[in-house]
């Protein structure tokens, strides 16, 4: 069966990297800066995009970050949270994604006094209308902040915790790596571990495998976003694959801010043949102007990644979500009968690779 656009969109799939406030529309937010009375640095949607997307371009996570503060300001009231979350589920189902984990910071929604629940509830929401609407699942990663205090990563660890089987499925540390050590902030994950609740972190990223190391060991961390500089570390990498901890791989913004210096050489395949588990994600819908078609699309142009690959990784994906197991396992009987029924990919098949996960 020949690979195209038009195919992959139709595969089921499983997102657990996307952050919900780089994933918004150009024109929500020019809409939401009009009712809000928000500058924005231009009302013509052309040029916001220009100002948002990387797109083709390359710079620094700091600089990819700070494009945040446009899209953080016009997400400052509980109305737009269920709005773009809504949105975001509308957007996913038009590429026939059957679960997504939408992470964001509570805490940076609080400049027009949001309380930290307001800013769940708004969130749990708008997810819960879309799936109601589109039939998408979805969970909710709460983040705390590398470069924020410690003190308020603990805070959001609590605000996990009181939402744990509530609409919060995990855990997770982000925001720039270099300089902010995740150990600052490992009270806030034993919080999170003593309350039975899954973590991941971005780790690998920006800086090298000692990142890695301290987010699985000193925070105990389930899955590692990114992890493009795991292969740095042999011995690491071993840990990492016999654990079977995932890697939340995102192939197009590792590129746009030099986690990796060419996709060409972006060592998702060769993790995916080592038998480590990877996933493919967004990370940032707008900030990296992709849909995880794209991602899937790319997989193939460069590492010439099969429909019976795809399949891999989607399951792969499902098993490593933050969802009680049973739920899991019927997302991924779902799943696996329709890669099965609709494109001729049927569970018994295995491959070497396939044995290897």
């Amino acid at each position: 069966m020949k690979i195209s656009t038009k195919l992959l969109k139709k595969l089921p799939k499983v997102e657990l990297h996307c952050h919900l406030d780089g994933s918004l529309r150009i024109a929500t937010i020019l809409d939401l800066a009009k009712k809000n009375n928000i500058g924005l640095p231009t009302k013509d949607a052309e040029e916001l995009k220009k100002l948002l997307c990387f797109g083709k371009n390359r710079g620094s996570l700091e600089g990819y970050l700070a494009k945040f503060e446009i899209t953080l300001s016009v997400l400052q009231t509980p109305e737009s949270l269920v709005r773009v979350a809504f949105e975001l589920i509308e957007d996913v189902a038009k590429e026939n994604i059957r679960y997504i984990e939408v992470r964001y910071s509570p805490i940076l929604h609080q400049q027009k006094g949001m309380t930290l629940d307001m800013a769940i509830d708004s969130v749990k929401k708008g997810l819960h209308e879309g799936e109601k609407k589109f039939g998408v699942k979805s969970g909710i990663i709460v983040c705390g902040i590398r470069s924020i205090s410690p003190n308020v990563s603990l805070r959001l660890a609590d605000l996990a915790v009181q939402y744990k089987n509530k609409g919060v499925v995990g855990f997770d540390l982000a925001g720039a790596e270099e300089n902010f050590p995740a150990k600052e902030h490992r009270e806030a994950f034993y919080q999170i571990r003593n309350n039975n609740i899954n973590s991941t972190i971005h780790a690998g990223e920006a800086y090298g495998p000692a990142s890695i190391h301290q987010a699985i060991h000193y925070c105990g961390a389930n899955r590692i976003g990114h992890g493009t500089k795991l292969k740095d570390d042999k011995d690491l990498m071993q840990y990492v694959n016999d654990h079977r901890i995932v890697l939340e791989i995102c192939l197009t913004s590792n590129w746009q801010t030099r986690s990796v210096h060419s996709l060409k050489y972006h060592p998702f395949k060769f993790y995916y043949d080592q038998g480590i588990r990877v996933t493919l994600n967004t990370d940032n819908r707008l900030m990296s102007d992709t849909t995880l078609t794209d991602e899937f699309m790319l997989a193939h142009e460069l590492f010439d990644f099969q429909l019976h690959d795809f399949r891999e990784i989607t399951i792969i994906a499902m098993k490593s979500a933050f969802l009680p197991h049973n739920e899991r396992r019927k997302m991924i009987k779902s799943i696996a009968e329709e890669f099965e029924q609709d494109f001729g990919l049927h569970p018994e098949y295995i491959d070497q690779t396939t044995l290897k996960r």
